[in-house]
């Protein structure tokens, strides 16, 4: 398979963040906790020269507890303030508030000397597209500040959210980067829906994602739908259609159904916290890779 989605809006909505980024004290990158890595657009580092940076690893209640904690000390190394957050169900949210003032202590001094008091943290929330950002700005605002959509390309324009006396917030819209040089990254990207499904071809990708579980993660199909492992894919497909009484033309398994439900599951956690790329050896290559993407 071959993956590439930058649709006309991500052109205009990063020219829009090339002009805003003067404005901006903090940048604010959400991540896929499944794909730290995979779902970082390498165009922000190049945007964010110069800006206190906060990575913040959400829906982490869908990836493995302790490489969680092992990517937050990743990035803790590489110079970012990181934190792990589940901003469906307000986990780590409590801490953000404090963790944007650490982040802007440096700026908030200079502030000071120059007799500038009491100014507003501007952050920047950025991240690719159904990462969960305007989700993250509503959990933390307390309320419904941004449109939020279980599917990429929900948030089309900015918006400029005013969380308290301390801190703006900045929504954007997601935004992938032009060319994907490495295909295994257009392929997580896939697996956990930043790229429309409608571009996509469903069994295939499906495929791909048992050939992921079946050595990764060996027992989630068959805790989750009753089947065994197999080295044909479309078979296990039609075993999960038949578990899932998914059938065509009467008693055919309907295998493109089954592919949905497959890619749904996992995508909300029914399969089990899965994280697809860890830290190690060959992640400094990934990032030489995606930087070259531009």
């Amino acid at each position: 398979m071959h993956f590439q989605w930058y649709p006309g809006h991500m052109t205009k909505a990063r020219r829009m963040m090339q002009e805003n980024i003067k404005l901006i004290d903090l940048i604010i990158e959400l991540v896929d906790a499944r794909i730290p890595l995979s779902s970082r657009n390498p165009d922000i580092d190049e945007l964010g020269k110069g800006k206190a940076r906060l990575i913040l690893l959400n829906k982490a209640d869908l990836a493995e507890e302790k490489l969680n904690d092992t990517w937050v000390e990743y990035f803790r190394r590489k110079g970012y303030s990181a934190v792990k957050v589940n901003s469906k169900k307000g986990g780590g949210i409590k801490s953000i508030q404090s963790v944007i003032q650490e982040a802007c202590k440096e700026k908030t001094e200079r502030d000071r000397k120059r007799g500038i008091l009491n100014r507003p943290v501007r952050a920047m929330v950025v991240g690719i597209p159904n990462v969960g950002k305007s989700t993250f700005i509503n959990a933390l605002a307390g309320k419904a500040c941004a449109k939020t959509g279980n599917r990429p390309g929900v948030t089309k324009g900015k918006q400029w959210i005013r969380l308290n006396k301390n801190v703006e917030l900045l929504d954007t819209p997601g935004i992938l980067w032009p060319k994907f040089e490495d295909q295994a990254v257009g392929l997580k990207l896939a697996f956990i829906g930043s790229i429309k499904d409608e571009i996509l071809q469903t069994e295939e990708l499906a495929s791909e994602l048992i050939k992921y579980l079946e050595r990764e993660y060996p027992s989630a199909l068959a805790d989750k739908y009753g089947i065994q492992q197999s080295s044909d894919t479309y078979q296990c497909l039609r075993e999960i259609a038949a578990n899932r009484h998914c059938l065509v033309r009467g008693s055919e398994p309907d295998t493109e159904k089954a592919a949905s439900i497959l890619l749904e599951d996992f995508r909300s956690g029914g399969l089990g916290r899965i994280t697809l790329e860890s830290p190690g050896e060959g992640q400094e290559e990934i990032e030489d890779r995606r930087g070259r993407d531009k």
